[in-house]
C-alpha cells in the first residue's frame, strides 16, 4: 500500500513566523501533535508538541518564533512510497510522523497512528475471525498444501504473517481466517504432520 492511500490530506500548517504560544494553540485547537511549517506551499520545517512545550518554558518566549526551533530539514517521504518504507523511517529516526512531499510541496502527513490503522486493515484484526499458528517445516510446497487444506474446509484466508526466524524448521506462520470451526482443519493439518502451535476461534 502506498503512503498516499493513508496520509492525511486536510492539513493544518503554520508559517515560520508563528509564535510558540500561537503554534501550541493551533495544536491544541486541532488535537494534533505534529505541525508542518510552510512558506508559499513549500515545506520549510516541522515542529512537534514536545519541541513547542520545551521552548515555551524559555523566559524570552515572546521573542522566539517557530522558525527558531523548528526542524529545518525534516525527514520526509514521497506520496508514492510504500507504507513499509514510511514505517522504517519512523522507526529508525524515532519520530511520530512524516511530512509527505512532492518536490518541496507539502501534500500530506502520515503518522504512526495512520500506519497502525493500515496494518490493522491489512491484517483484518477487527474482523470476526479465527487464527491458527503453525510451523510448516521444510516440506516442499508446504504453503500450497496448507492452503489447499483450508480450501477443502471452505476456510477463507484473511491474512498471513510470518516470524523472521532464520531456521525454517522453527519459522511460525500466523494464519487469520474468516470465522470458522477450526478443529477439523487442525485434524487435517496434524494428519499431514504440520505442527499446530495455537488455535484461536
Amino acid at each position: 500500500m502506498q503512503v498516499k492511500k493513508m496520509m492525511v490530506r486536510k492539513l493544518v500548517t503554520i508559517p515560520p513566523q508563528t509564535s510558540i504560544l500561537n503554534a501550541l494553540k493551533v495544536m491544541r485547537d486541532n488535537s494534533i501533535r505534529h505541525l508542518p511549517v510552510v512558506d508559499g506551499g513549500n515545506l520549510v520545517g516541522f515542529v512537534t508538541e514536545g519541541d513547542l512545550r520545551q521552548a515555551s518554558l524559555l523566559s524570552m518566549v515572546d521573542k522566539v518564533s517557530t522558525e527558531d526551533i523548528m526542524i529545518k530539514n525534516p525527514v520526509t517521504i514521497a506520496p508514492n512510497a510504500s507504507l513499509e518504507e514510511a514505517a522504517k523511517l519512523i522507526y529508525f529516526h524515532k519520530i511520530g510522523g512524516l511530512p509527505v512531499v512532492k518536490g518541496q510541496k507539502l501534500v500530506g502527513i502520515i503518522t504512526i497512528v495512520d500506519i497502525l490503522q493500515a496494518f490493522i486493515q491489512l491484517m483484518g484484526i477487527l474482523k470476526s475471525s479465527s487464527r491458527l499458528d503453525l510451523i510448516l517445516g521444510e516440506k516442499p510446497h508446504a504453503f500450497e498444501e496448507v492452503s489447499a487444506i483450508f480450501q477443502e474446509h471452505r476456510a477463507e484466508i484473511i491474512s498471513v504473517g510470518m516470524s523472521n526466524h532464520k531456521d525454517r524448521k522453527k519459522r511460525i506462520y500466523y494464519f487469520r481466517l474468516e470465522k470458522c470451526p477450526l478443529q477439523p482443519i487442525v485434524d487435517s493439518l496434524k494428519n499431514k504432520d504440520y505442527q499446530v502451535l495455537s488455535v484461536t476461534e
